[in-house]
């Protein structure tokens, strides 16, 4: 299936037609979606929406049905490591080896990429995140929200084209889900980052360039926060959301 998105330039993600069912159970019908460099870009949707898999599927983990998935303009299924390179992921649970410090966590995943002159590039991306007194620090003596500022780093150390957030607050308080939004959205523009940020939590995203609903593995909307309000006709993001996925304001508030 062609898509208008095929031969845009600018696209550091593109999302066509992707399909994926688990047995006789569909998890994605058909999804269309794309990222541009230096876009903050938000992918909404309950639980069981297809999100996980989405992700899964993007992070070379599973294999899509059918559809095509191009990371940086390298087709992921032709050129798996090509395109897996120019990737940073932050998972929903943690991946920090707790009992190391800091800086080994991130010397691993240097070491693991062949990276060179990891030292200094650890070094300032500690000092940019606040984080430069605890590079000593063994990574469970962290905070929740630091402990993601560290898989953040790490996601950026190679220098990704496309950074992916899949649920990454869950278990943050709402100070630490406030500050790492807004530090991932201060890296999309400062350094032109693309980046796809999937969660449940509408008030995360309000601010987002532009925003994907998908539910039961379907898009159900798509555009800017203003746009979707319009095709709605609704007065919120958060109506919106509830509106089109059938909940009802009590348990999307509960969700949240």
């Amino acid at each position: 299936m062609n898509h208008p998105s095929d031969t845009h330039p600018q696209h550091q993600l593109q999302v066509c037609d992707l399909v994926k069912s688990y047995g006789k159970v569909p998890a994605l019908k058909g999804i269309d979606l794309h990222v541009d460099a230096g876009e903050f870009v938000a992918l909404l949707g309950p639980n069981g929406a297809g999100k996980s898999t989405l992700f899964q599927l993007l992070s070379g983990l599973f294999v899509a049905d059918s559809g095509r998935i191009r990371i940086d303009g390298r087709d992921l299924r032709d050129d798996p490591i090509g395109a897996l390179a120019k990737l940073g992921i932050v998972f929903q649970q943690s991946t920090l080896d707790l009992d190391l410090s800091v800086r080994r966590n991130l010397l691993f995943h240097c070491d693991m990429h062949g990276m060179q002159g990891s030292r200094a590039r650890i070094d300032s991306a500690l000092q940019a995140m606040g984080l430069a007194d605890n590079t000593r620090s063994a990574a469970r003596a962290l905070s929740g929200g630091n402990r993601r500022k560290v898989e953040l780093i790490r996601a950026l150390l190679h220098e990704p084209a496309i950074l992916l957030m899949d649920e990454a607050t869950v278990g943050l308080d709402p100070a630490s889900r406030s500050e790492l939004v807004r530090d991932v959205r201060a890296l999309c523009k400062e350094q032109r980052l693309a980046v796809l940020w999937a969660t449940h939590l509408v008030e995360e995203v309000e601010q987002a360039d532009r925003v994907y609903i998908l539910d039961k593995g379907t898009m159900l909307a798509h555009g800017t926060p203003a746009e979707i309000l319009t095709q709605t006709a609704s007065d919120s993001l958060l109506d919106a959301f509830l509106q089109l996925t059938g909940q009802t304001r009590h348990s999307g508030e509960g969700a949240a």
